[in-house]
């Protein structure tokens, strides 16, 4: 899942959860639920998401969404990756893009 958003400092949870497809409620619900996903509040309670954070939620995503699993066993992969230093997200991600510009060169050709 690669979220559609532009380069900004700080995004509200109205565009992280649009660019997601799915409820601000569903994001709220995450915060909650995973530590490692923590944004910053401003003055008024509004949550300010950073880079790092998309990021937290693309593997969160990735695993609740795209692979099923349960948010235990989300949780359990999240904590191994933290354990093994591994980080098969960011692998993921880097193999999607190069598959993505491989397919862009095989319609052009």
């Amino acid at each position: 899942m690669h979220p559609n958003l532009p380069e900004k400092r700080y995004y509200g949870i109205g565009e992280v959860s649009k660019a997601f497809g799915v409820n601000p409620s569903l994001i709220r619900f995450w915060e909650k639920e995973f530590d490692i996903l923590s944004p910053k509040k401003n003055a008024k309670g509004n949550r300010k998401f950073t880079s790092d954070d998309i990021k937290k939620l693309q593997e969160i995503y990735l695993l609740v969404k795209e692979r099923g699993f349960t948010l235990d066993g989300a949780k359990q992969q999240l904590k191994l990756k933290k354990k093994s230093g591994l980080d098969h997200h960011e692998l993921i991600l880097k193999l999607e893009r190069i598959k993505n510009e491989l397919i862009a060169i095989k319609e052009n050709l």
